[in-house]
């Protein structure tokens, strides 16, 4: 009896002390994360001119996502990746699905244009970073960021000419985590309706077509 009380005893202490090992890990992983704490921001160097892009109609989007960007599928906090998309489709071809999202938002960014010039616009992904389940899982204020990053380029869709030289774009924007997720989910607010909201606003205001959407916020990401 004794020698079952010992064992039961020790099985007890054990589980306390991984589940102390758990939390202090968790808070080592939380502090970590805090010191991280970085600027990020939606910028790129110029917008279009209005006078010019006023003349423009989209004839096309064309968004390129190159092999030798890196995905992952691990369900990490902050995956070591350039392409991060797990939660809202299903496992498959991470390039086409990101493809597919940027070629929706593009074309509904530059969707006031009305002129007569017809011009493709070539979108050349190099990150693509959303949050895993682990992330958007944090209870913690300040965390967690979308960063999606592209060049632009504006060609005229009949001869092929460039009229804009490749622009490089940083469209960051704070990602959901904790409860607050969870209640914008729950209204249908995904990353991925965030994401191609937050690049319509950017390709609109750098067209010249819409209010001017660069910013910088502080937040605890990657």
């Amino acid at each position: 009896m004794g020698r079952r009380q010992g064992r039961a005893g020790d099985l007890g202490v054990a589980r306390v002390m991984k589940t102390l090992l758990k939390a202090v890990v968790s808070v080592g992983v939380l502090a970590l994360l805090a010191a991280c704490a970085s600027t990020f921001s939606t910028d790129y160097a110029k917008s279009v001119d209005p006078g010019v892009s006023r003349n423009w109609r989209l004839a096309a989007v064309n968004v390129q996502v190159p092999d030798s960007l890196t995905i992952s599928e691990q369900n990490v906090l902050v995956p070591d990746a350039d392409i991060v998309w797990q939660q809202e489709d299903p496992p498959g071809d991470r390039r086409a699905q990101v493809a597919a999202i940027m070629s929706t938002a593009v074309t509904a960014g530059a969707s006031g244009l009305h002129g007569h010039e017809p011009v493709n616009l070539v979108i050349v992904m190099q990150r693509f970073h959303a949050l895993t389940p682990s992330a958007e899982a944090l209870e913690m204020d300040n965390v967690g960021v979308l960063n999606v990053d592209f060049t632009i380029e504006v060609d005229d869709a009949a001869t092929g000419k460039v009229l804009v030289p490749a622009q490089q774009i940083s469209a960051a924007l704070p990602g959901l985590t904790g409860q607050a997720a969870v209640a914008a989910r729950a209204q249908g607010q995904t990353q991925k309706t965030e994401i191609e909201a937050h690049v319509r606003a950017v390709v609109a205001g750098w067209l010249g077509i819409g209010p001017d959407a660069r910013n910088t916020f502080q937040r605890i990401g990657a």
